[in-house]
């Protein structure tokens, strides 16, 4: 079998570099190991070809260019020809598709895929991205507070449109549905649609200020379409698409049909296969992945919160979704013209958490509460008002205790969730 081995090769500038964490199965040293996953992930198979000519292997085979046995970290060149330009399904099947399978491997994990800038090129990515979410609210020298409406599902449309009101005049710049709120009997897509805009609107009225709701749009992808233009047709500006258990092809297609709608990725699931630090593909790969899909805002984790996720992981993903990245071995990507992704910190956050949040993050992000507001012991609304005294003060360079002497609700969200 010809040999996919290639330690002095250099990448070229068009190649594509899958980072592999492999714990090879006992019999196999770490160097075969990586021959098999290259073959398998480009034109090889388990055996010698007859068919496989030497001028195919010698423009197409993908090359193990390094391998550490220290970090059991491989690194995989191949070339661009292996890839169709814009589908990213396609690019799974290859470099994320049967490797995991291979009696070969204990564990795999695909801990990074840098992207060359051709490839790069024949995606549209984010529609607004960081900017143009701004621009729609408004607002650019803080985070955008968000809220997710809480209790998860249950409300009615009428119920869940008063509840994103009370917290939208208070303070709330996005209101989201939860990532299983679809169309249910008791709370239909279409009726609250037109429940939540037509209150969205008075709070625009009655505050001054643009406010975003993200309708969770998670369902076949014709029904996905349907609903992305019923929330068009009746004035609103974001969806939310649930993107892992919709899968690429659905947010691709979703992306592609430039509705001019926000598209608000939630990545519910994905610790199914990013969480094991020893086999799956890293949410690193997944915040890539939305980047070039055309995601505008991703959840991408809040160190602090209920969540699982490091502090170092999601700086990194954090980093890569704004601006060109130095990834985790300093090959530096170019993102071209794709416009940089608003991150999104959602789950289990509460006021007293917002000096920490910001501090590690940011403020160029969306700052997510369910349960941070929806359960302040005076309620929502002052839940929401809590929330954003607590921004006004971290902004304004205020101890949160000093700033809450004279914010009653912030006062009372501190003295509840710091017991």
């Amino acid at each position: 079998m010809p040999s996919y081995l290639k330690l002095s090769y250099k990448p070229q500038k068009n190649d594509i570099v899958a980072i592999y964490k492999v714990e090879p199965s006992r019999e196999l040293g770490l160097k075969e190991v990586a021959q098999k996953i290259a073959a398998e992930s480009s034109i090889g198979t388990w055996t010698k070809l007859t068919t496989l000519r030497e001028d195919i292997f010698n423009k197409l085979s993908a090359k193990v260019f390094y391998v550490s046995e220290k970090r059991k970290i491989i690194k995989i060149s191949y070339p661009i020809e292996l890839f169709e330009p814009g589908n990213i399904p396609q690019l799974l099947s290859s470099i994320a598709g049967n490797v995991f399978s291979m009696k070969a491997v204990k564990n795999l994990r695909l801990e990074d895929i840098q992207f060359s800038e051709k490839y790069i090129a024949d995606f549209p990515g984010p529609n607004f991205g960081i900017e143009g979410v701004r621009k729609v609210l408004g607002i650019y020298n803080r985070p955008i507070i968000g809220s997710i409406i809480k209790p998860k599902v249950g409300l009615t449309p009428k119920e869940q449109a008063i509840l994103a009101y009370e917290v939208f005049k208070n303070g709330v710049d996005l209101v989201k549905d939860d990532e299983n709120l679809t169309s249910l009997s008791f709370d239909k897509f279409e009726s609250r649609v037109k429940n939540v805009l037509r209150l969205k609107k008075r709070a625009e009225k009655e505050t001054g200020s643009p406010k975003l709701y993200a309708f969770n749009i998670t369902s076949p992808v014709d029904v996905m379409l349907q609903r992305a233009k019923f929330v068009r047709k009746n004035g609103g500006r974001c969806v939310m698409i649930d993107i892992i258990s919709c899968g690429w092809s659905a947010v691709q297609y979703l992306r592609n049909q430039n509705l001019g709608l926000i598209l608000h990725g939630h990545r519910a699931g994905h610790s199914a296969f990013t969480r094991d630090k020893r086999h799956g593909i890293s949410m690193l790969v997944v915040a890539k992945l939305a980047r070039l899909a055309g995601i505008d805002q991703l959840h991408t984790g809040t160190v602090v919160g209920k969540m699982e996720g490091g502090e170092n992981e999601v700086l990194k993903i954090d980093e890569l979704l704004k601006e060109d990245w130095e990834g985790i071995d300093k090959l530096r990507e170019n993102w071209g013209k794709l416009k940089a992704v608003m991150p999104i910190a959602s789950g289990g956050l509460h006021p007293a958490l917002v000096p920490q949040l910001l501090k590690i993050l940011g403020k160029d992000l969306i700052i997510n509460f369910g349960g941070g507001i929806h359960g302040h012991p005076q309620g929502s609304q002052a839940g929401a008002r809590a929330v954003q005294q607590a921004v006004e003060a971290v902004i304004k360079k205020i101890p949160l205790n000093n700033f809450a002497r004279e914010h009653k609700e912030l006062r009372e969200a501190l003295d509840y969730w710091r017991k």
